[in-house]
């Protein structure tokens, strides 16, 4: 018997893997991730003091109790803020921005499905100007979404100076996702989880190190700046009994009805404005003096309301306080985007669902009072509920309630919750806000990749065009002739060939519809399809 040399063996086994894992390019990955960290977190950290200097214009503060500085202005000044802020905003989306509209996370959902393009540098500076005026005017909504579009589009560029492939361009992505994501919560968990979940929608172990470490960068900046603190600094609370289980179950359900009435009204107002017809620069205008006049009575509805969502999860609200914010910040959070200010759902998410705790929470001590837990463990968990079923992450939402509180023991009742909330959800409505946005533009992710691909592939990219030679001459099309065009999708070239018996079929010159450019072949289109398929699969399990 012949014994083998262990060096050769280890040479056999490590040898196919290290080619693997330079194929993949990932040496390059890691310290491009490590790049495109520090540079997301450095733009995180202008993007707060950016609002905070607008706020500081009018409240002469830039800490987040916007709602007490707001008590201690004359009330056309709370009228007057949202209102030029949103003048800023009209008339910058009239003039200057391309696309008319903020951009967020589902910009960058879509992104990553065409491969990693999409995205602008110029847009992505653009839609975070938008975001600082409004924000820092008082428009109510997060901040969190412009900067998750900022971290990709700063991605993008880096892609831009690389000669990069589709798989390493979207985990590129993914990595100024989750820098963004943890420079703004100092959460670098969440970042991972969030970049994973929403972003690239699956795991995939050789994107893990690299977004771990754009996380971990984007984090490090951020603590180094703003502090290592958590966003909410409450008391540590605890589950008074196990027999509270069913009442976590309850306020699962009641935080999905929650979501979706949260959704429905941001989609419902956006449909309105949609069907208004009054000049763009006007909307944010209008919007503006609705929410100042909202802020009037409800101080707590502007700016991100982090100040409010503390004072829930410090048990400071009265019920009928936090009934009151859950419809006022739901309103104001509709009219703020349905009028085109810039800003994110998150800290709204949040902010709704600690409101909704902490109600449950005040009914649940009436009616059990030696079992229930204090009304702050509810608020944490509502907080939680609504924010994961509203933006259907319920691991990297649990998470960052994990990182934002720093209350791991309030374990089982989050998972429990979240659970039943996100799940409730998607039975109601089937579909996350983000997703519901991409359907309204056309693009359907929700049914998978092949669904995404056969109406994203078109007939140019599989279409065998005529040679020079050929194109030179009259190729005229015969009458009543089954015709395809370049821009056709691949569902409906496939409708076509079944209707001709899988012959191919010509393809028609766009200027002139009775000239020939090429043929199209349902072998072509199918094996383009599998392609693309099998590729995509591919990047999932790597």
């Amino acid at each position: 018997m012949r014994w083998l040399n262990p060096v050769s063996l280890a040479k056999n086994w490590i040898e196919p893997n290290w080619r693997s894992y330079l194929a993949t390019q990932q040496p390059q990955l890691w310290l491009l991730a490590i790049l495109i960290g520090l540079l997301v977190s450095c733009a995180a950290i202008i993007f707060r003091l950016g609002i905070g200097a607008v706020q500081w214009t009018w409240l002469g503060t830039i800490s987040e109790s916007i709602a007490t500085a707001a008590d201690n202005q004359p009330y056309w000044l709370i009228l007057l803020a949202p209102t030029l802020g949103g003048l800023f905003v009209g008339l910058f989306l009239e003039y200057v921005h391309p696309i008319k509209r903020a951009e967020g996370v589902a910009d960058v959902i879509e992104a990553r499905a065409h491969g990693g393009s999409g995205l602008r540098f110029w847009q992505g500076l653009d839609s975070a100007a938008v975001t600082i005026v409004s924000l820092g005017a008082g428009a109510s909504a997060g901040r969190e979404g412009p900067m998750v579009h900022l971290g990709a589009s700063l991605a993008k560029i880096v892609c831009e100076l690389f000669s990069l492939p589709s798989t390493a361009r979207k985990t590129l992505l993914a990595c100024g996702v989750a820098s963004a994501v943890s420079a703004s919560f100092n959460a670098p968990i969440a970042g991972v989880l969030f970049a994973h979940e929403v972003i690239l929608g699956h795991y995939a172990m050789t994107a893990f190190v690299p977004i771990v470490l754009a996380s971990a960068m984007g984090t490090l900046l951020s603590r180094l700046y703003f502090g290592d603190i958590a966003a909410f600094d409450i008391p540590a609370y605890q589950i008074t009994s196990y027999w509270e289980l069913p009442a976590f179950a309850l306020l699962g359900i009641t935080c999905a009805v929650v979501a979706v009435l949260f959704q429905f009204s941001l989609m419902g107002t956006d449909w309105v404005a949609r069907h208004v017809k009054i000049p763009l620069f006007l909307r944010p205008v209008i919007g503006g003096f609705v929410i100042g006049c909202i802020a009037l009575v409800f101080p707590e509805v502007l700016g991100v309301g982090y100040e409010a969502t503390d004072m829930a999860l410090h048990q400071k609200l009265p019920l009928a306080m936090l009934f009151a914010l859950i419809i006022a910040k739901t309103a104001a959070t509709a009219i703020t985007l349905a009028s085109r200010f810039g800003g994110g759902i998150f800290s709204p998410s949040l902010y709704v669902g600690a409101m909704t705790g902490g109600v449950f929470g005040i009914i649940a001590a009436q009616v059990f009072p030696e079992m229930a837990s204090s009304q702050g463990l509810y608020s944490i968990l509502g907080m939680g509920a609504v924010a994961a079923a509203v933006l259907g992450a319920p691991v990297s939402t649990t998470m960052i309630v994990f990182e934002l509180t720093g209350g791991y023991a309030l374990s089982i009742a989050l998972l429990i919750t979240v659970s039943i909330a996100t799940g409730l959800t998607l039975a109601l409505h089937g579909r996350s806000y983000f997703h519901w946005q991409l359907e309204m533009r056309g693009v359907f992710l929700q049914e998978g990749d092949h669904k995404f691909l056969v109406t994203h592939i078109k007939v140019a990219q599989f279409y065998h065009p005529l040679t020079e030679d050929a194109l030179e001459e009259d190729h005229l099309l015969p009458e009543d002739s089954d015709t395809l065009r370049l821009m056709d999708n691949l569902e409906t070239a496939l409708k076509a060939f079944d209707a001709c018996g899988g012959e191919p079929i010509p393809v028609a010159d766009p200027d002139d519809p009775t000239k020939i450019l090429g043929w199209a072949k349902q072998v072509d289109a199918l094996r383009y399809f599998n392609d693309l398929l099998i590729d995509t699969h591919a990047q999932e399990h790597r």
